[in-house]
């Protein structure tokens, strides 16, 4: 058991370590990308496709860190925070329809878009409210 206990503490730390170096790469890049996109002509101005480009790019960061707090928490208590794990499905369906092309989808697939946010949000409230409940 305590093989077992070393082996999957080896495990996450070597994910800690590549979500780190990811996170830092892209990092990196989000601010090529800025640098590109405004000394691209016309100097200092982004177009809406560099802004879809770059907020997505951010949001897909802000999913990488919220998944390295993830992993840290189960690191520390060794237990899956269903709070962070929501909180990280809500932030990579929000970047999914800020930088989605509404004519490439039916209705159908927005509904359930619509429907999958709107779960996921009660979700979170649901299980903040209980943990504050169980502060109190």
């Amino acid at each position: 058991m305590n093989l077992l206990k070393l082996f999957e503490r080896a495990v996450i730390f070597a994910l800690i370590a590549m979500m780190v170096i990811v996170v830092l790469i892209s990092t990196i890049e989000l601010v090529f990308i800025i640098v590109i996109d405004i000394f691209k002509p016309p100097l200092y101005w982004l177009g809406i496709e560099q802004l879809f480009e770059i907020f997505g790019f951010f949001l897909l960061l802000l999913i990488g860190v919220e998944l390295l707090e993830t992993i840290k928490a189960y690191l520390s208590e060794a237990i899956v925070h269903s709070e962070i794990v929501l909180e990280v499905a809500l932030i990579a369906i929000a970047r999914k329809v800020i930088t989605l092309d509404l004519k490439s989808y039916n209705s159908l697939t927005l509904v359930g878009i619509a429907a999958l946010i709107i779960s996921i949000a009660i979700g979170f409230y649901l299980i903040k409210r209980c943990y504050l409940c169980r502060k109190s």
